[in-house]
């Protein structure tokens, strides 16, 4: 699952935790990715001791086995983490979705825990070349999901969800115990203390709008907005299986 930060992916990723058949890894380039840039993320350190920073080793690892025997696993990743010298040849040995958000509503909880970012930052251009080479591989569009959309009719997006994947849909994505889980990322005392209550998907604030936000974050939203508009014109609605080119 591709998506950017403070866009309900770890909720999703509680979703597919909650399932017997699924395994779950979070995050796992995001070692390599503080690595190589250097930036200064909350828990950086107790980051970086608890991945690889090898890129390499990481893809690896990913491709293996599925860990605990099981027979699904959902892979929840960060699109900035992709850096350039990143190799994406892998991800054509995977089933790829797509989790996007409204840049708006992305930066208005994104600057709650870290008051400085950039367009990088938030991983919507980076989304939109992995969305598009997807495509081009498999020659149609890959399964996309809106925040929006699941928080709205969780139990019908999912189901379509399921159903592009290819993989039962089962009652248990919609509610999981609260806490914390030993597949969450190291960095999970700092950004997931929202998910860490819920137990399940909340309903959806009302959307926030470009002129609530600080005016230095207003020309982030419309660099992003494009990348954004094109996946959601793609999204799965409720009942429905996949979109076609």
């Amino acid at each position: 699952m591709w998506s950017g930060p403070r866009n309900i992916s770890t909720a999703m990723m509680r979703s597919f935790d909650n399932r017997s058949d699924t395994w779950v890894a979070d995050e796992p380039f995001y070692a390599a990715y503080l690595a190589v840039t250097g930036i200064r993320h909350p828990l950086r350190e107790e980051s970086l001791a608890s991945q690889s920073t090898d890129w390499r080793e990481v893809v690896q690892e990913l491709l293996g086995p599925v860990p605990n025997g099981k027979a699904l696993w959902y892979q929840k990743h960060m699109t900035h983490h992709m850096l350039p010298p990143f190799g994406r040849d892998w991800m054509g040995q995977c089933l790829n979705a797509f989790l996007i958000r409204a840049p708006e509503d992305v930066l208005a909880s994104y600057t709650e825990k870290r008051g400085e970012v950039t367009l990088d930052d938030i991983g919507f251009i980076q989304q939109r070349e992995i969305f598009e080479r997807e495509a081009d591989r498999l020659g149609r569009v890959p399964p996309v999901i809106d925040a929006a959309d699941v928080l709205g009719n969780p139990r019908g997006v999912l189901r379509a969800l399921c159903g592009a994947l290819q993989i039962p849909f089962v009652d248990e994505m919609l509610s999981w115990p609260p806490g914390r889980r030993h597949t969450d990322g190291a960095w999970a005392p700092a950004w997931y203390d929202a998910v860490e209550r819920s137990t399940g998907f909340v309903r959806p604030k009302p959307p926030v709008r470009l002129q609530q936000l600080r005016d230095d974050l207003k020309p982030i939203v419309l660099a992003a907005r494009p990348h954004y508009e094109r996946m959601h014109s793609f999204r799965l609605a409720a009942g429905e299986p996949n979109n076609a080119v």
